[in-house]
């Protein structure tokens, strides 16, 4: 049997651009990205911790280093720049994975740099 369970977390990320005329998706910083075990075109949860909503996207790549966390197309219109947002990515574990598997999370600071791993 399958199990989905989090993968990985980018916990308080400061949204930092909203585009609401591009076409869809989650611009991420790559840094960002890679240190969070995730991938690009990956399907991730935005949970943002502000005003509640919670919505569906994908990861479109951003400029390494820069912080980047910009909501693209209808996704805009859920959060505004400021608002701190939860990042997460499920994957599909059986059950001998289960019981060592470890996702990874990465807390950011208010300027989207790294805080700490877990």
């Amino acid at each position: 049997m399958l199990h989905t369970i989090l993968k990985s977390k980018l916990h308080l990320a400061k949204v930092t651009e909203a585009d609401l005329n591009y076409e869809g998706s989650c611009t991420i910083d790559m840094d960002l990205v890679d240190k969070a075990n995730m991938k690009i075109h990956e399907q991730v949860h935005i949970l943002d911790v502000n005003n509640g909503s919670r919505f569906v996207t994908y990861i479109i790549p951003g400029e390494r280093g820069s912080g980047t966390i910009c909501l693209n197309g209808a996704c805009a219109r859920l959060a505004q720049v400021g608002d701190r947002v939860i990042i997460v990515a499920y994957g599909a574990v059986d059950d001998e994975e289960l019981e060592t598997y470890k996702p990874t999370v990465v807390i950011l600071n208010e300027d989207n740099t790294i805080k700490s791993e877990i």
